[in-house]
């Protein structure tokens, strides 16, 4: 399910809101998907980047942001 406006995500230490999350990657939310009713999402698109949302342990819920740029420049 893709969404344009935010929606807020727990793990086991933290919840993201729309201003915690773009504290902490340093950009503009934009869009977000979440895969097969997951509580969490998948990818979430900010002005400058595709973030991948990894999740990192089995049996705690952590998660770790992978940033991509969307637009890279190839010289």
């Amino acid at each position: 399910m893709m969404l344009c406006e935010w929606k807020s995500f727990s793990t086991d230490s933290e919840t993201y809101t729309q201003e915690t999350f773009e504290d902490t990657v340093g950009d503009e939310f934009e869009a977000m998907m979440f895969k097969d009713n997951e509580s969490i999402p998948s990818y979430i698109w900010t002005v400058n980047f595709v973030i991948i949302v990894k999740k990192y342990s089995k049996v705690l819920t952590d998660i770790s942001f992978e940033k991509i740029p969307r637009n890279p420049v190839c010289e």
